[in-house]
């Protein structure tokens, strides 16, 4: 969200200072994820269909965006097939209503403009139930009752990052200030001033907290206070370099605390499980001052994703062998609380997200990977009215 904001902004001709505590840009969630390109199919635990409507505008104005932002077009970074959505036997929505509501998804984004923009070419085939033999071919877990054909791609988040940063760092009118902690704001006759370690001199018109398990913090330095309930949690994947190439499909296990892999290019994975990879989960109302906790990785993370998804993916193992394995991850930060296997958790809904504004200050909840671009673009237009 900083980023997209930052080079908008800057290309029209605004000075932009962009404020990072890491050593570089793109060093949390956003590198480290798997890139899934929402059009609201995942969050069938939400039959409102909200989140489907706010995901979907996002979805479909990802690559436009994010090619004019990085310079180059974004194909090789693409996942090179379709999602399967496994249905779990324990999933919050049975299979009959899973596939209710991938049809009715599938009408909203028919409804959209732009369309035609997406990944891949495949937005024109409709979910489709897998026969016993398809499913058969994804996987013979027992614990899976059936299967979908989604047309919703990822993308490689790793490279996605290194081209926004390479962007970032050619952009004149960006300022770059890291390993820079912003504590609070003030509001003087001249500006916001950026209370900071080191200290950033100066003031500005307009500041942007594009923050995500930091930014309640700051939104009460200006006297913003939000009374929402939010989730914070921390997840880590596993990102695989694998020595050849392998057929492994891309696939997740819906609905509620299961597991996913997408395989980028038949060599680049990502493997998630859930409940292996969540290290910290608390909930906290929007005015409390998040906790920065150290968090480390359990020891076993890696062996207990891989025996988790093993049991739906047999191959797995076996294309892993001699992979270069890279652990990453992030703080994901959202409005509700509860467990994922519970139907009626609040983080079934991930419509709550957008921005909030305290005068010439303005706080973003980026909501997902997809929707920062398009949410930055049109920040940037409001900024630039």
């Amino acid at each position: 969200m900083g980023c997209s904001l930052a080079l908008l902004l800057a290309r029209r001709g605004v000075h932009v200072t962009l404020v990072d505590r890491a050593t570089e840009p793109f060093g949390g969630a956003s590198r480290w994820n798997e890139g899934k390109i929402h059009l609201g199919f995942l969050y069938a635990g939400d039959p409102t269909l909200a989140t489907a409507r706010k995901l979907i505008p996002g979805g479909l104005a990802f690559r436009p965006i994010v090619e004019e932002l990085v310079g180059r077009p974004i194909e090789g970074a693409i996942t090179n097939s379709d999602d399967f959505y496994l249905t779990h036997r324990d999933s919050i929505v049975d299979a009959a209503a899973m596939e209710s509501y991938l049809e009715k998804v599938m009408g909203l984004v028919k409804e959209q403009a732009g369309a035609s923009e997406l990944l891949a070419d495949s937005l024109g085939m409709a979910p489709a139930r897998l026969t016993s033999a398809e499913l058969a071919q994804v996987t013979s877990a027992p614990e899976i009752v059936t299967g979908f054909r989604v047309p919703e791609r990822s993308v490689q988040t790793g490279l996605l990052a290194d081209w926004f940063v390479d962007a970032v760092r050619g952009e004149p009118a960006i300022d770059m200030r890291l390993n820079c902690r912003v504590t609070g704001l003030v509001q003087g006759k001249g500006g916001w001033r950026i209370e900071a370690g080191p200290a950033i001199e100066g003031s500005y018109d307009v500041v942007i907290n594009a923050l995500w398990e930091g930014r309640a913090a700051i939104d009460r330095t200006v006297g913003h206070i939000d009374t929402e309930s939010w989730s914070y949690r921390y997840r880590l994947s596993l990102f695989a370099r694998t020595t050849k190439d392998c057929r492994l499909p891309s696939a997740i296990i819906a609905t509620g605390p299961f597991g996913d892999i997408k395989n980028y290019n038949g060599r680049d994975l990502y493997l998630s499980w859930y409940p292996a990879g969540l290290l910290a989960d608390r909930d906290a109302p929007g005015d409390a001052v998040p906790l920065h906790a150290e968090v480390h990785a359990r020891e076993g993370l890696v062996e207990s994703t891989i025996s988790s998804l093993e049991r739906f993916f047999p191959d797995l193992r076996g294309a892993l062998s001699g992979a270069r394995i890279t652990v990453g991850g992030g703080w994901i930060v959202a409005p509700g609380r509860g467990s994922l296997a519970d139907p009626a958790s609040g983080l079934h809904r991930r419509d709550r997200f957008g921005v909030s504004r305290h005068g010439s200050y303005v706080s973003v909840d980026t909501g997902k990977y997809s929707t920062a671009p398009w949410l930055a673009s049109r920040i940037a237009a409001e900024i630039l009215d």
